[in-house]
């Protein structure tokens, strides 16, 4: 059967593939939650849930830099990689073992259709529609529960050194949208640098500092805090404003408590 991917690339496979090399930690998470973990050969070093994953499954290297023979020692049926998180180089390098499968997420609809493509691809057809059903109730409730709230202005920071946030035609900036944030960045394009004295820093009222891909840490808040005193500056759970998987299933109850806790 003929199948495409989410760049409307075409895949042709008889039967449903066995072996599967997973180059995106959140859709690693995602192939699991499916019910297909004996299915995974070859994971990134980034691929932290499940927790066990990398003790049974064979590491690959890395997002964007991977040791192509290995994964070719593992004989995979399919290749999964994604446009943002993966290399053009290594899409192709990828291409020249196995199909390569290539997710494009930029909302929740998105990745909605994702998990139905596998769920198809994969034959878990039931799996995955019933992962589509909570993900939808979750995500409903939680806007009922937020409801027309005043949008708050943030500053969603990625990464140090150089300093980096993330802007539009991103996830994270989706995520921040359903939340009622308004992202100060916005009007920039992915994942600029900027100075922390930028001026669009003093618009706004929030600063989530995400707990990856850089690990900001308390020491982090507290500073930038005392660079901008009348600024709230918090920690965020990274995973939950940037995985597009079935790591959405507790997303919006996070979100809940960071409105309840944080924002009031």
């Amino acid at each position: 059967m003929m199948y495409k991917d989410q760049l409307n690339r075409a895949l042709q496979f008889n039967t449903a593939p066995k072996r599967i090399v997973s180059l995106v930690p959140s859709l690693t998470e995602l192939i699991c939650d499916l019910g297909l973990e004996a299915s995974l050969v070859g994971v990134t070093k980034f691929c932290v849930h499940p927790q066990h994953i990398k003790t049974n499954v064979a590491v690959v290297g890395g997002t964007k830099q991977v040791h192509i023979d290995k994964i070719e020692a593992l004989q995979p049926d399919i290749i999964l990689c994604n446009k943002e998180e993966n290399t053009q180089d290594i899409v192709e390098d990828c291409s020249i073992v196995a199909q390569v499968h290539i997710s494009d997420i930029y909302t929740i609809d998105d990745c909605l259709a994702l998990i139905i493509m596998y769920g198809e691809l994969f034959a878990v057809e039931q799996k995955a529609q019933e992962l589509v059903k909570t993900i939808t109730a979750k995500k409903a409730d939680f806007l009922n529960t937020i409801g027309n709230k005043s949008k708050p202005k943030v500053a969603y920071l990625i990464w140090k050194n150089p300093w980096m946030v993330a802007a539009q035609q991103t996830f994270i900036d989706y995520m921040l949208s359903i939340n009622n944030f308004e992202n100060v960045f916005g009007a920039l394009q992915r994942y600029p640098e900027v100075d922390l004295k930028d001026e669009k820093f003093k618009d706004a009222e929030y600063v989530f500092l995400s707990t990856e891909p850089y690990p900001f840490k308390e020491s982090d808040a507290i500073a930038i805090q005392a660079s901008y005193p009348n600024i709230k500056v918090i920690l965020v759970d990274g995973e939950l404003f940037s995985w597009y998987g079935s790591r959405l299933i507790k997303a919006f109850d996070y979100f809940k408590k960071l409105h309840q806790e944080c924002l009031n």
